[in-house]
């Protein structure tokens, strides 16, 4: 695949994700502020532009990330991607517990 191909695809699936989200807020303006964990990334992040895969429900950011790697053939389903990031999962989720800790012993 030559690179003016892969930049259009990239252009393309951050148009499509942006509209999701942009559609999602209009249709419900509220699922800009309603906060999930991400089955992917993990992070807290709005509803709005989230996507259901399976069991797995992923950010706007994750179904961009999804959606250009496969379409790039950088991965062939969501669980790759999801074990892909399976370290920073854990990495963030380690960090939470040492500032709730640390909050508590403030």
């Amino acid at each position: 695949m030559d690179k003016d191909l892969k930049l259009k695809i990239i252009e393309d699936m951050q148009a499509v994700a942006e509209q999701m989200r942009l559609d999602d807020i209009m249709e419900n303006p509220d699922s800009e502020f309603e906060m999930f964990a991400c089955d992917c990334c993990g992070e807290e992040k709005p509803k709005a532009g989230s996507m259901l895969y399976g069991h797995y429900i992923l950010c706007n950011d994750c179904v961009l990330l999804a959606e250009t790697s496969i379409a790039l053939n950088k991965i062939g389903d969501i669980k790759e991607l999801i074990d892909g990031l399976e370290d920073k999962r854990l990495a963030d989720m380690c960090r939470f517990i040492l500032e709730e800790q640390g909050n508590i012993n403030n």
